[in-house]
């Protein structure tokens, strides 16, 4: 079939009904190619959504709160612990007594400025303390304390010498007090009160930013592809799906940083560049507060923590030192959660030989249940949800990839609320240990503002075109970060 070319567009009327090529448009104007061919292609004028839906926000969501603020910094109080435990230095004189200096807290903090260790660590004269190094273990009285020296008599002969000197390698524990008949706490070794204290903690928003443009011809011009938006919108409009899209990337930047963002270090180059009236800049997201004063398992050997039970006893174990708190959500990528669907597999006698049905309320007549959604070891309830921010190659999932001992495989975070002293309100709150904080007042409310300007729909100017704006300013504040578990 020869195809005779014709002279216009299909605004000039054809002497006889042909399949000319100026009867159509050619979207594809190349040679051989196109609407100019014997055949005309089958159009087919919905797009394909082949990624489904795109964006990964919905975590904090799930997990935390919203509330709004007033100031440029957050500042909260977290409590400290209860007991007295402290690491130092042992030096013995003899084989039962000795002086034990103090070089950190339990948990590694030597905080020399305002006086906590050196004056204020809570140990004092007649005190019952346990000390401990290496296999060796032994119990001693305290006889004196002279700031972050503390003198011991122990209860045994030759053990003090068995204790590690290097420095930091001795715990030493209050457990109780012993004093003499009629001791008071008058004279030379008087006892002090030991008052409760706290650490404080401080996090500063971040403004994000965003804008989407059309011009006022093309906001006006018809498509041929029918388009159906992330926020649900369909259309042959093309400028409706670009501000969506503009908007539902902006809304996933909202969730990204508040899960990656840092705080730039001191003298840092975008400290340098950025530094305004808070410094240092940036804001610390939840990978950062994790890695700054939570926990990190790598597995053992640096072997998937998901495979191997004896890793997730290390990491109730560890759970078991700080609040103990029974409730956890995991949060995990792909490879981690069909690891951990193994490994519970596995404890099933017929796991790797065959199929068990009944005990996981599975039956020969219907499709097969591999995943687990949850599980319980010791006292403690673990919930595993697939977290596609870090399984998407355009996000984490993409960094992940080729990121090696430096990709995060998942987070542990903490079900719950927990009580802290808010020192702007001035009292006790109970809080979700995750939350945003955003700026907002009666005049601006900045958890997500939006607004439109140009001549294109509501005139607000001269300019011929749509202006779309996106602001918020916001910050994530992770209290408890003790609680949680970083899974890399």
């Amino acid at each position: 079939m020869a195809i005779t070319k014709g002279l216009g567009l299909n605004s000039v009327p054809a002497p006889q009904k042909q399949a000319l090529s100026g009867n159509y448009l050619d979207l594809a104007a190349t040679a051989n190619q196109g609407w100019a061919q014997q055949y005309v292609p089958d159009l087919m004028e919905k797009e394909a959504e082949v990624f489904g839906n795109r964006t990964i926000s919905g975590f904090l969501s799930q997990i935390g709160a919203e509330e709004a603020m007033s100031a440029d910094q957050v500042v909260w109080s977290e409590q400290s612990r209860l007991h007295i435990s402290l690491k130092g230095t042992i030096i013995y004189a003899g084989d039962t007594n000795g002086t034990f200096t103090v070089v950190t807290d339990i948990d590694g903090t030597a905080d020399t400025v305002n006086g906590f260790l050196v004056i204020n660590h809570g140990v004092r004269v007649n005190d019952t303390v346990l000390l401990s190094s290496g296999n060796t273990v032994t119990k001693a009285l305290v006889s004196a304390v002279n700031g972050a020296v503390i003198s011991v008599k122990s209860y045994e002969t030759a053990i003090l010498d068995s204790l590690s000197t290097a420095t930091g390698a001795t715990t030493l524990l209050v457990y109780g007090s012993e004093f003499k008949k009629g001791d008071t706490y008058g004279g030379v070794d008087a006892r002090t009160a030991n008052e409760p204290t706290f650490k404080s903690f401080s996090n500063k928003p971040i403004i994000l930013k965003d804008y989407y443009e059309v011009s006022g011809s093309d906001a006006s011009r018809i498509g041929w592809v029918e388009i159906t938006s992330e926020g649900g919108q369909s259309g042959y409009m093309w400028y409706l799906k670009a501000e969506s899209d503009t908007r539902s990337r902006f809304t996933d930047y909202l969730e990204m940083s508040m899960l990656e963002s840092q705080v730039a270090k001191a003298a840092s180059v975008a400290d340098t560049a950025l530094a305004g009236a808070l410094s240092p800049t940036g804001t610390q997201g939840l990978f950062d507060a994790i890695e700054d004063r939570g926990n990190i398992t790598t597995g053992v050997s640096g072997v998937n923590a998901a495979t191997d039970l004896a890793e997730f006893d290390a990491i109730l174990a560890e759970f078991d030192k700080q609040g103990a708190i029974e409730e956890n959500m995991m949060f995990i990528d792909r490879s981690t959660s069909l690891a951990m669907d193994d490994m519970l597999a596995s404890m099933n006698s017929y796991g790797s030989g065959g199929t068990s049905y009944g005990v996981f309320s599975n039956d020969e007549d219907m499709a097969l249940n591999l995943g687990f959604s949850g599980f319980r070891r010791g006292s403690y309830d673990f919930y595993k949800s697939d977290f596609r921010y870090l399984n998407d190659k355009a996000t984490r999932g993409g960094i992940n990839a080729t990121a090696g001992s430096a990709a995060i495989r998942g987070v542990i975070v903490p079900a719950g609320t927990s009580s802290v002293y808010d020192q702007q309100l001035g009292k006790n709150l109970t809080r979700p240990f995750l939350h945003v904080r955003y700026r907002a007042s009666q005049t601006d409310d900045r958890k997500m503002k939006t607004w439109v300007t140009g001549s294109v729909g509501a005139a607000t100017s001269s300019l011929d075109a749509m202006q779309i704006h996106f602001l918020s300013e916001r910050c994530l504040i992770t209290q408890g970060a003790n609680n949680f578990m970083l899974m890399k």
